[in-house]
Protein backbone atom coordinates (compact mmCIF):
# COMPACT_ATOMS: atom_id res chain seq x y z
CA UNK A 1 0.00 0.00 0.00
CA UNK A 2 1.36 3.41 -0.90
CA UNK A 3 0.67 6.12 1.63
CA UNK A 4 -0.31 9.74 1.00
CA UNK A 5 2.11 12.17 2.60
CA UNK A 6 0.63 12.84 6.04
CA UNK A 7 3.61 13.99 8.03
CA UNK A 8 7.37 13.73 7.88
CA UNK A 9 10.71 14.65 9.34
CA UNK A 10 11.74 17.84 7.52
CA UNK A 11 14.64 17.31 5.13
CA UNK A 12 15.12 20.88 3.94
CA UNK A 13 15.09 24.41 5.35
CA UNK A 14 12.15 25.25 7.62
CA UNK A 15 11.12 28.81 8.44
CA UNK A 16 10.91 29.23 12.21
CA UNK A 17 7.78 31.14 13.30
CA UNK A 18 8.58 34.31 15.21
CA UNK A 19 6.88 33.11 18.37
CA UNK A 20 8.93 29.89 18.39
CA UNK A 21 12.14 31.88 17.98
CA UNK A 22 11.08 34.06 20.91
CA UNK A 23 10.20 31.07 23.06
CA UNK A 24 13.57 29.49 22.32
CA UNK A 25 15.52 32.40 23.70
CA UNK A 26 19.14 31.38 23.29
CA UNK A 27 18.36 27.69 22.74
CA UNK A 28 19.14 25.89 19.50
CA UNK A 29 15.98 25.41 17.41
CA UNK A 30 15.77 22.19 15.39
CA UNK A 31 12.73 21.29 13.26
CA UNK A 32 11.79 17.67 13.96
CA UNK A 33 8.34 17.17 12.40
CA UNK A 34 5.99 18.67 9.82
CA UNK A 35 2.43 17.65 9.02
CA UNK A 36 0.36 18.11 5.88
CA UNK A 37 -1.65 20.94 7.46
CA UNK A 38 1.37 23.18 7.93
CA UNK A 39 1.94 22.30 11.59
CA UNK A 40 5.54 22.19 12.79
CA UNK A 41 7.33 20.75 15.81
CA UNK A 42 10.71 22.06 16.97
CA UNK A 43 13.19 20.84 19.57
CA UNK A 44 14.54 23.64 21.75
CA UNK A 45 17.75 22.76 23.53
CA UNK A 46 20.70 24.54 25.04
CA UNK A 47 23.28 24.22 27.75
CA UNK A 48 21.33 25.94 30.53
CA UNK A 49 18.01 24.17 30.74
CA UNK A 50 15.95 21.09 29.97
CA UNK A 51 15.12 20.22 26.40
CA UNK A 52 11.68 21.41 25.32
CA UNK A 53 9.46 20.82 22.32
CA UNK A 54 7.41 23.56 20.68
CA UNK A 55 4.47 22.72 18.44
CA UNK A 56 3.09 25.44 16.19
CA UNK A 57 0.14 25.52 13.78
CA UNK A 58 -0.94 28.39 11.54
CA UNK A 59 -4.20 30.23 12.09
CA UNK A 60 -7.10 28.54 10.31
CA UNK A 61 -6.13 24.95 11.16
CA UNK A 62 -9.21 23.65 13.01
CA UNK A 63 -8.02 20.06 12.74
CA UNK A 64 -5.27 20.75 15.29
CA UNK A 65 -6.43 22.11 18.64
CA UNK A 66 -3.31 22.92 20.66
CA UNK A 67 -5.18 24.48 23.62
CA UNK A 68 -7.26 21.31 23.72
CA UNK A 69 -4.13 19.18 23.57
CA UNK A 70 -2.67 21.11 26.50
CA UNK A 71 -5.77 20.26 28.55
CA UNK A 72 -5.64 16.59 27.57
CA UNK A 73 -1.95 16.24 28.39
CA UNK A 74 -2.47 17.81 31.80
CA UNK A 75 -5.40 15.49 32.49
CA UNK A 76 -3.72 12.29 31.24
CA UNK A 77 -0.38 12.70 32.99
CA UNK A 78 -2.00 11.89 36.33
CA UNK A 79 -2.04 8.25 35.19
CA UNK A 80 0.40 7.82 32.28
CA UNK A 81 3.71 9.17 31.03
CA UNK A 82 3.10 12.06 28.65
CA UNK A 83 4.88 15.41 28.22
CA UNK A 84 4.33 18.11 30.86
CA UNK A 85 2.85 21.31 29.48
CA UNK A 86 5.03 24.38 30.07
CA UNK A 87 2.96 26.97 28.23
CA UNK A 88 0.63 27.48 25.29
CA UNK A 89 -1.03 30.37 23.54
CA UNK A 90 -2.32 31.93 20.34
CA UNK A 91 -1.71 35.07 18.31
CA UNK A 92 -2.69 36.39 14.89
CA UNK A 93 -0.30 33.99 13.14
CA UNK A 94 -1.13 30.74 14.89
CA UNK A 95 -1.12 28.69 18.08
CA UNK A 96 1.72 27.08 20.02
CA UNK A 97 2.29 24.52 22.72
CA UNK A 98 5.55 24.06 24.61
CA UNK A 99 6.19 20.86 26.58
CA UNK A 100 9.04 19.27 28.48
CA UNK A 101 10.90 16.49 26.75
CA UNK A 102 10.23 13.00 28.10
CA UNK A 103 12.75 10.17 27.85
CA UNK A 104 12.57 8.19 24.65
CA UNK A 105 12.75 8.42 20.87
CA UNK A 106 9.98 8.34 18.31
CA UNK A 107 9.30 4.81 17.11
CA UNK A 108 10.16 5.99 13.58
CA UNK A 109 13.64 7.13 14.63
CA UNK A 110 16.02 5.19 12.32
CA UNK A 111 17.76 3.60 15.31
CA UNK A 112 14.46 2.04 16.37
CA UNK A 113 12.70 1.43 13.06
CA UNK A 114 15.67 -0.68 11.98
CA UNK A 115 14.13 -3.38 14.20
CA UNK A 116 10.45 -3.08 13.26
CA UNK A 117 9.28 -6.23 15.04
CA UNK A 118 10.57 -4.93 18.38
CA UNK A 119 9.12 -1.48 17.74
CA UNK A 120 5.73 -2.87 16.71
CA UNK A 121 5.57 -4.97 19.88
CA UNK A 122 6.36 -1.92 22.01
CA UNK A 123 3.66 0.10 20.25
CA UNK A 124 1.03 -2.58 20.90
CA UNK A 125 2.11 -2.99 24.52
CA UNK A 126 2.17 0.76 25.09
CA UNK A 127 -1.31 1.19 23.65
CA UNK A 128 -2.67 -1.50 25.97
CA UNK A 129 -1.04 0.22 28.95
CA UNK A 130 -2.69 3.50 27.95
CA UNK A 131 -6.12 1.93 27.53
CA UNK A 132 -5.89 0.12 30.84
CA UNK A 133 -4.59 3.09 32.82
CA UNK A 134 -6.80 6.00 31.80
CA UNK A 135 -10.18 6.05 33.61
CA UNK A 136 -13.14 6.20 31.23
CA UNK A 137 -15.54 7.37 33.94
CA UNK A 138 -13.35 10.37 34.76
CA UNK A 139 -12.51 11.39 31.19
CA UNK A 140 -14.19 14.64 30.05
CA UNK A 141 -13.15 14.20 26.41
CA UNK A 142 -15.04 12.48 23.61
CA UNK A 143 -13.75 10.80 20.44
CA UNK A 144 -16.94 8.96 19.62
CA UNK A 145 -18.18 7.95 16.19
CA UNK A 146 -20.93 10.59 16.36
CA UNK A 147 -18.41 13.37 16.94
CA UNK A 148 -16.16 12.16 14.15
CA UNK A 149 -19.03 11.85 11.70
CA UNK A 150 -19.60 15.57 12.10
CA UNK A 151 -16.04 16.17 10.92
CA UNK A 152 -16.46 13.73 8.03
CA UNK A 153 -19.53 15.63 6.87
CA UNK A 154 -17.62 18.92 7.11
CA UNK A 155 -14.90 17.52 4.88
CA UNK A 156 -17.45 16.22 2.38
CA UNK A 157 -19.16 19.61 2.30
CA UNK A 158 -15.75 21.18 1.71
CA UNK A 159 -15.32 19.17 -1.48
CA UNK A 160 -13.06 16.32 -0.38
CA UNK A 161 -13.61 13.13 -2.32
CA UNK A 162 -12.05 9.77 -3.24
CA UNK A 163 -8.74 11.24 -4.39
CA UNK A 164 -8.17 12.56 -0.87
CA UNK A 165 -8.38 9.07 0.65
CA UNK A 166 -5.91 6.27 1.13
CA UNK A 167 -5.57 4.04 -1.95
CA UNK A 168 -7.63 1.14 -0.60
CA UNK A 169 -10.64 3.41 -0.13
CA UNK A 170 -10.55 5.35 -3.40
CA UNK A 171 -12.77 2.88 -5.21
CA UNK A 172 -15.67 3.80 -2.94
CA UNK A 173 -18.09 6.39 -4.21
CA UNK A 174 -18.92 9.23 -1.85
CA UNK A 175 -22.42 7.97 -1.06
CA UNK A 176 -21.20 4.42 -0.41
CA UNK A 177 -18.32 5.54 1.80
CA UNK A 178 -20.57 7.83 3.83
CA UNK A 179 -23.15 5.08 4.21
CA UNK A 180 -20.51 2.68 5.52
CA UNK A 181 -19.22 5.00 8.22
CA UNK A 182 -22.83 5.76 9.16
CA UNK A 183 -23.29 2.14 10.27
CA UNK A 184 -20.68 1.56 13.00
CA UNK A 185 -20.18 -1.87 14.55
CA UNK A 186 -21.26 -2.40 18.13
CA UNK A 187 -18.79 -1.08 20.70
CA UNK A 188 -16.38 -3.75 21.90
CA UNK A 189 -14.81 -1.92 24.85
CA UNK A 190 -14.90 1.77 25.66
CA UNK A 191 -11.50 3.16 26.63
CA UNK A 192 -9.80 6.52 26.67
CA UNK A 193 -8.25 6.45 23.21
CA UNK A 194 -5.05 8.21 22.20
CA UNK A 195 -6.74 9.56 19.07
CA UNK A 196 -3.68 9.32 16.81
CA UNK A 197 -1.95 6.12 17.87
CA UNK A 198 0.40 5.85 14.90
CA UNK A 199 4.05 4.89 15.24
CA UNK A 200 5.54 8.43 15.29
CA UNK A 201 3.43 9.29 18.35
CA UNK A 202 4.88 6.48 20.46
CA UNK A 203 8.22 6.98 22.19
CA UNK A 204 10.50 4.03 22.87
CA UNK A 205 13.61 3.57 24.99
CA UNK A 206 16.86 2.82 23.19
CA UNK A 207 16.40 -0.88 23.97
CA UNK A 208 13.09 -0.85 22.04
CA UNK A 209 10.75 -0.98 25.03
CA UNK A 210 7.79 1.36 25.41
CA UNK A 211 8.49 4.78 26.98
CA UNK A 212 5.64 7.29 26.49
CA UNK A 213 2.94 8.71 24.25
CA UNK A 214 2.91 12.15 22.62
CA UNK A 215 0.49 14.19 20.48
CA UNK A 216 -2.70 13.61 22.42
CA UNK A 217 -4.75 16.34 20.77
CA UNK A 218 -7.63 13.99 19.94
CA UNK A 219 -7.60 11.96 23.17
CA UNK A 220 -11.09 10.92 24.21
CA UNK A 221 -13.47 8.10 24.99
CA UNK A 222 -14.15 5.69 22.13
CA UNK A 223 -14.08 2.01 21.25
CA UNK A 224 -10.55 0.64 21.59
CA UNK A 225 -10.64 -0.46 17.93
CA UNK A 226 -10.57 3.20 16.88
CA UNK A 227 -6.97 3.29 18.19
CA UNK A 228 -6.02 -0.26 17.28
CA UNK A 229 -7.05 0.25 13.66
CA UNK A 230 -4.69 3.19 13.21
CA UNK A 231 -1.83 1.80 15.30
CA UNK A 232 -1.67 -1.41 13.27
CA UNK A 233 -2.28 0.39 9.97
CA UNK A 234 0.68 2.66 10.60
CA UNK A 235 2.99 -0.34 10.75
CA UNK A 236 2.67 -0.66 6.99
CA UNK A 237 3.16 3.06 6.45
CA UNK A 238 6.29 3.25 8.58
CA UNK A 239 7.82 -0.23 8.61
CA UNK A 240 6.38 -2.10 5.63
CA UNK A 241 3.94 -5.03 5.48
CA UNK A 242 3.77 -7.85 7.99
CA UNK A 243 3.98 -6.16 11.38
CA UNK A 244 0.33 -5.44 12.17
CA UNK A 245 -0.04 -8.85 13.75
CA UNK A 246 2.81 -8.02 16.14
CA UNK A 247 0.78 -5.05 17.41
CA UNK A 248 -2.29 -7.21 18.08
CA UNK A 249 -0.24 -9.89 19.82
CA UNK A 250 1.51 -7.36 22.06
CA UNK A 251 -1.79 -5.65 22.87
CA UNK A 252 -3.32 -9.05 23.66
CA UNK A 253 -6.17 -9.23 21.18
CA UNK A 254 -7.31 -11.14 18.13
CA UNK A 255 -7.81 -8.83 15.12
CA UNK A 256 -11.43 -8.02 14.32
CA UNK A 257 -11.49 -7.38 10.59
CA UNK A 258 -14.92 -5.75 10.56
CA UNK A 259 -14.01 -3.19 13.20
CA UNK A 260 -10.57 -2.59 11.68
CA UNK A 261 -12.08 -1.87 8.26
CA UNK A 262 -14.73 0.41 9.72
CA UNK A 263 -12.39 2.52 11.84
CA UNK A 264 -9.82 2.86 9.07
CA UNK A 265 -12.45 4.22 6.70
CA UNK A 266 -13.74 6.54 9.42
CA UNK A 267 -10.17 7.74 10.05
CA UNK A 268 -9.70 8.37 6.35
CA UNK A 269 -12.89 10.38 6.00
CA UNK A 270 -12.88 12.23 9.34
Amino acid sequence: MSRPVISEIPTGPVAVPAVVAALAGGDTVTPVWRNELGGLTFRLEGGHGATRYAKWVPTGTPEIDLPGEAERLTWARRWVTVPRVIEHGTDAEGAWLVTEAVPGRSAVDPRLSADPATAAAAIGHGLRLLHDALPVDLCPYDWSVDRRLVRADERIAGGEGPDDRFPEHRHLGLAEARARIGEPPAVDRLVVCHGDACAPNTLLHDDGTFAAHVDLGSLGVADRWADLAVAAWSMEWDYGPGYDGVVYDAYGIVPDQERLAYYRLLWDMA
